[in-house]
């Protein structure tokens, strides 16, 4: 059966026959059987084979297979604690353990709840493992100019505040050092026996122990060493059996006769004391006087001269032998050299060697004639007339040295002396201005003014040299030396504040504030930077000086530059309370003079105000304050109670009473006014009163009330 059915499904295969034959089926008049085609051809061939892929192209994406990767295409796996193959990978990325490790924990982030805040959200940053493409870097570049800018509007008094409160904390939890400071300081009265005293950390020895006796020497006899030269033996203690007549000598005739008796080999004693003396007069002779026979010997001199001859250098002699082997190869090496010359002389003064430190000096002045920290030097070495010597030789070799004129100034003692140096200067250096002030600070005030006059025309870019000139003058001659100044100097404040100064002093009190407005219009005309905190020092030091008009129109003109509109009542505080602290009391009242005008209606303003007058002010100041701030702020009852309680300290309680009778003309039913009315009444026995303020209180204030 199975071959049957293999009969029927294999195809029948007929052979070829030929042009000309006929098969047996031919033969047989059947129709004939026509050969098989091949697959292929019947389809079409597509256009697409051979051509190249795609950009993008992976095969068998369309239908889900995704590429696979082989062991040849990715190597030999690794271990983890195989090495990486940089060679100078830092500690803790030198295995491919560690380098998965952190690349894992970079590709983390952190989104726990902990890592959370309400206010600044996560952490970390939510998009770290996003691209960071140009306009992220420009986002950031601009944020840091914001900060950077917000941090500098106040980084000089934020240093200060904390600077400050470093001071304060340290003040009330001092370091252990500090707590101990008293205590050292009185160490310094302890005696030197107190210290040998002091027994040392694990000393356990006893007191005899700790503080030994001084070793007790007796002096050996004479004869003791005669014996022991003679026989040449070596003794350590003395034969008892020998009397003390002396003691003999076993081998007499052993010595040199020189200092022995005749027929003895004992030693002469009185030889011995002849020598002695002989020595102790060729000393004294040495240090006496040859014409008179009296000694010249000054017992405190000569122990001075003993303690100058004691080197002041406390450090090694190896270290000073190698430093001046060095500057003597450096001084060798390079002669022209100024500060080897000067390190040498310093080093030779250090080591108590003082000529030795002129001479190299002097021969530095040699090798480097025009150095002026060289003749500096060996000025200040050389004693007072050798020194002037010096400073001369110093002017013929460095005409236009203004330090070395200065030093020959200090160098004279007389006044008059140091006047025609100085004046000797000026005709060589006509520009210094350091020689100039030197030279008006001897001079008498007339002197000085001509002197003056002198001095801006050939220095006329010196600020100093004009206000000092504009003092000394009248006020004509003053206001003119002003305007020649603002003409030579157009961009220094210093000048228009003196100008205002000098309006103020007299009298002329309107023309302060114009000339402030015009010194900081003119400023900002020649680009100069009107510098907020310097105005302010400046209005500080004229309010020092008695120059109230002059401080308070400087504050109004710059109180509000280089601030913005949101922070202008916190910083005005801050510049008020600066001013207090440093002492201006007036720059303080500006700033809340100006405040006030600004912020009229602000309550804390007031406060603060009334407080300042309270604390620095008069009582008039305070109630005049008082009543403009009641005015403007009439729902504010601590201002009316300040009021009240002004009047009441200065006895006037009529003005109390009717201050608090406006208060409740503003405030109808305010508790803290009937509470104050009360106790005004109360404090001056007024009690009948008090009880109907207080009927009449219960009645109509708004506190719950229990029946």
């Amino acid at each position: 059966m199975m071959a049957t059915a293999a009969a029927k499904q294999a195809p029948k295969i007929v052979p070829k026959t030929s042009a000309g034959g006929s098969g047996a089926a031919g033969g047989s008049g059947g129709p004939p059987i026509m050969p098989l085609a091949s697959p292929l051809m019947g389809k079409k061939k597509k256009p697409f084979l051979g051509m190249p892929a795609p950009l993008g192209y992976v095969p068998g994406l369309g239908r889900g297979a995704t590429g696979f990767t082989t062991r040849s295409d990715i190597g030999p796996a690794r271990d983890a604690n195989d090495p990486v193959d940089d060679r100078h990978a830092p500690p803790g990325k030198r295995t491919v353990g560690d380098q998965m490790k952190k690349n894992q924990d970079d590709d983390d982030e952190d989104l726990n709840d902990t890592n959370y805040d309400e206010f600044n959200g996560y952490a970390g940053s939510l998009f770290s493992s996003g691209p960071y493409e140009k306009d992220d870097e420009e986002a950031d570049a601009i944020y840091a100019a914001l900060d950077k800018r917000m941090d500098e509007r106040r980084k000089e008094r934020r240093e200060l505040r904390e600077k400050e409160e470093i001071e304060k904390y340290r003040m009330e939890r001092p370091k252990i050092q500090q707590q101990f400071s008293d205590l050292k300081r009185k160490l310094a009265e302890v005696s030197e026996e107190e210290w040998l005293s002091i027994p040392e950390v694990g000393d356990a020895r006893n007191k005899r122990q700790r503080n030994p006796r001084y070793e007790k020497l007796t002096p050996v006899p004479d004869s003791f060493f005669s014996k022991h030269l003679q026989t040449g033996e070596n003794h350590t203690s003395v034969d008892p059996l020998q009397g003390l007549g002396g003691l003999n000598t076993p081998y007499p005739g052993s010595m040199t006769p020189g200092l022995m008796t005749p027929g003895t080999g004992e030693l002469d004693m009185r030889k011995i004391g002849q020598a002695r003396n002989t020595l102790m007069d060729m000393r004294l002779s040495q240090v006496s006087d040859s014409v008179s026979g009296q000694t010249v010997v000054d017992p405190k001199g000569y122990l001075t001269d003993l303690n100058s001859m004691i080197p002041t250098y406390g450090g090694d002699i190896s270290d000073i032998k190698k430093a001046r082997l060095l500057l003597k190869s450096v001084r060798e090496t390079n002669p022209h050299h100024p500060p080897a010359w000067i390190a040498s002389a310093r080093l030779e003064e250090v080591t108590g060697k003082l000529q030795v430190a002129r001479n190299l000096i002097m021969k530095g002045t040699e090798m480097c004639p025009k150095s002026e920290d060289v003749w500096l030097e060996a000025a200040r070495l050389q004693p007072g007339d050798t020194a002037k010597a010096v400073v001369a030789q110093a002017v013929r070799h460095l005409p236009q040295s203004v330090r070395i004129y200065i030093r020959a100034a200090e160098l004279e003692t007389d006044v008059r002396a140091k006047k025609r140096v100085l004046r000797k200067a000026l005709e060589n250096v006509s520009k210094s201005v350091r020689l100039w002030k030197a030279a008006v600070e001897l001079e008498e005030p007339e002197d000085a003014r001509i002197m003056l006059s002198r001095a801006v025309e050939c220095c006329p870019t010196s600020v100093e040299l004009w206000l000092a000139l504009a003092r000394l003058e009248t006020y004509e001659n003053a206001r003119r030396v002003l305007n020649k100044a603002r003409e030579n100097i157009p961009t220094d404040r210093h000048i228009w504040i003196t100008a205002a100064k000098l309006e103020e002093a007299n009298g002329n009190t309107q023309m302060v504030d114009k000339i402030i407005d015009r010194a900081i219009t003119s400023l900002r005309a020649n680009g100069v930077e009107i510098n907020r905190e310097q105005w302010i020092q400046d209005a500080e030091e004229c309010d020092k000086a008695g120059s109230v008009a002059t401080c308070q129109a400087v504050i109004r003109a710059v109180i509000g530059i280089g601030i913005e509109e949101e922070d202008r009542k916190h910083t005005w505080m801050e510049d008020a309370e600066s001013c207090v602290a440093h002492g201006a009391l007036e720059c303080a009242r500006a700033i809340y003079a100006h405040a006030l005008q600004v912020f009229p209606s602000k309550k804390s303003v007031w406060l603060r105000a009334a407080y300042f007058e309270k604390s620095h002010g008069t009582r008039e100041s305070l109630e005049a304050l008082l009543q403009r701030a009641v005015a403007h702020c009439p729902k504010a009852e601590v201002l009316w109670l300040m009021g009240a309680k002004s009047k009441w300290l200065a006895e006037d309680v009529p003005a109390a009473r009717s201050i608090l009778a406006l208060a409740f003309q503003a405030n109808p039913n305010s508790e803290e006014i009937w509470l104050a009315a009360v106790k005004l009444e109360s404090e001056n026995n007024e009690y009948e009163r008090a009880r109907r303020l207080l009927a009449k209180a219960r009645s109509s204030a708004p506190t719950a009330r229990y029946d």
